[in-house]
């Protein structure tokens, strides 16, 4: 297993070339191509939530406190072949969610196109080979429409400096549009710079910067409590509790380096690459390490059997193969990510973890019965009560994770144009605080102590049930000393013999 976590730290390192690198709010546009949709052609050039920009009542000259989106050196470039002409111009859409009726239209009820057709011309409502639009009845002034056309014998045509301002809380999206036929081959090249009043950070991540603040603390909290005992009890230490003392490391340096990613990101408009991947690593280990510890743990490992036998290369394999599947998601979900809406290709890519997962929880529950059955035969009633206890917290923390899968995918079939984009932090949020609820429960019960030993396998068949208080009740008290040793005597051989003993050294070995 040590070996497996050692090449983890290998993976982001290979990742980087693989993964295409861009710049968080600074939505950066390095030679894309448009693209037909309909009777358009078409580049996405982003969509974030933006709030509005912040009272100004001093009129000061600073613009802490605006939001903008500012247009730097936006270039539309053509082959040389295709120059000898002029052109209708390249235009620039930017419009906020609730107005994208106001793009686009059809002529006598046929069907919607976002160029002006002839016929659309013919009734004067807009000019043949342009963007349709009309104004928005909420928010004068918008959408914001301008462009630029190229020159005869041009290769290039460049939008003017400008920078609009945000007096509307919304999910803006911006295109670019052309309706020439003969412009197939046009790139756009260049930038722009979308401002939030409190940084840089897109809409629907910028409440995440303060949960991982907070959730740092709150790793910080349960680090100070278990370490504390792991440093009085030392000497008592389990190999279980060594596997939660490296979840919850792991889960502090993703905690921490979240909230720098989200920081520096807000600060400068620039996301760290390095920091992002890291922060994604540190996060899938302790995912992976985690599910692999709940089910070692269901198994009975160190409790009823001191090593998983020839299941450790089928529970490694399990652990390699979602690590993989999940690093693979959250790079593409949050490496280079800019825009503030949900992507096809991670709706692709959740599929392989999510059936890794019904696996994990599948194999976890079909452990946990037979442990529990074996605990209940041999009556290790402190050790049975104490999984008991992990069953149900277990049990409630599946059946909320399925509660909000179920929510989660509602909220996004529901949520097609990303409206509730000031929301939406609040669902891998979630999932951070289920986890942490779950590695809490996980502390209290098997937190370092002097009794840590009675949760421990050990090699004696009899386990020593029998001298623990909790037990007592279950022995019989008898008047005379000679039947209390004559019981005894007759209770060791059947634990010695070919009973339920040995039958679970046999279990143990063919499992």
């Amino acid at each position: 297993m040590l070996k497996l976590l050692n090449s983890f730290f290998f993976l982001p390192l290979l990742c980087f070339f693989f993964v295409s690198i861009s710049e968080a709010s600074v939505h950066e546009y390095n030679g894309v191509k448009f693209v037909s949709k309909g009777n358009a052609f078409v580049v996405h050039g982003g969509s974030e939530g933006i709030y509005s920009s912040l009272a100004d009542p001093q009129n000061l000259t600073s613009t802490i406190g605006d939001s903008y989106i500012r247009f730097e050196k936006v270039t539309f470039r053509r082959l040389k072949e295709s120059a000898n002409f002029s052109s209708k111009r390249i235009q620039a859409i930017l419009f906020e969610v609730e107005d994208r009726e106001t793009i686009g239209g059809s002529a006598y009820g046929g069907q919607r196109a976002v160029c002006c057709t002839a016929d659309l011309a013919k009734l004067g409502v807009c000019l043949e080979g342009e963007v349709i639009y009309r104004p928005s009845a909420a928010t004068p002034n918008w959408p914001k429409v301008f462009g630029v056309a190229f020159k005869e014998d041009g290769e290039v045509a460049t939008l003017r400096y400008r920078s609009i301002k945000v007096t509307k809380t919304g999910m803006y999206n911006l295109y670019f549009i052309h309706c020439d036929a003969n412009l197939k081959d046009l790139i756009v090249e260049g930038k722009t710079v979308w401002k939030n009043p409190t940084g840089y950070l897109p809409g629907r991540m910028a409440p995440l910067m303060n949960f991982y603040m907070f959730m740092s603390l709150a790793f910080v909290v349960i680090g100070i409590f278990w370490f504390s005992q792991y440093a009085r009890f030392w000497k008592d230490v389990l190999p279980l509790q060594n596997c939660i003392t490296l979840v919850i490391t792991l889960g502090m340096l993703e905690m921490a380096l979240w909230y720098f990613d989200y920081a520096e990101f807000n600060e400068n408009g620039i996301r760290p690459v390095g920091i992002t991947m890291w922060a994604v690593t540190f996060g899938t280990i302790k995912r992976t390490v985690s599910r692999i510890i709940i089910l070692m743990v269901s198994m009975g490992y160190g409790v009823v059997r001191p090593t998983l036998g020839g299941l450790t290369s089928k529970v490694i394999m399990l652990g390699g193969t979602f690590f993989l599947t999940s690093e693979v998601l959250e790079l593409v979900e949050n490496v280079g990510a800019v825009s503030d809406h949900w992507g096809k290709a991670r709706l692709f890519l959740v599929l392989p973890v999510a059936i890794l997962d019904a696996f994990f929880i599948l194999w976890i529950f079909t452990s946990l019965s037979a442990t529990l059955n074996k605990l209940q035969a041999r009556r290790m009633m402190v050790k049975l009560d104490i999984y008991r206890k992990f069953t149900n917290a277990l049990a409630v923390a599946v059946i909320v994770s399925v509660g909000w899968t179920c929510y989660e995918l509602y909220f996004k079939s529901k949520d097609v144009y990303n409206e509730q984009w000031q929301n939406a932090w609040i669902i891998p949020a979630f999932w951070q605080v289920l986890s942490f609820s779950m590695l809490c429960v996980i502390c209290v019960l098997w937190a370092p102590s002097q009794n840590s030993s009675r949760y421990a396998h050990s090699d004696n068949g009899n386990e020593d049930f029998d001298k623990d208080e909790t037990n007592l009740t279950l022995i019989k008290p008898s008047p005379t000393p000679s039947k209390d040793f004559r019981s005894a005597a007759e209770a060791r051989p059947v634990q010695g013999s070919n009973g339920a003993s040995n039958g679970d050294l046999e279990e143990d070995k063919t499992e």
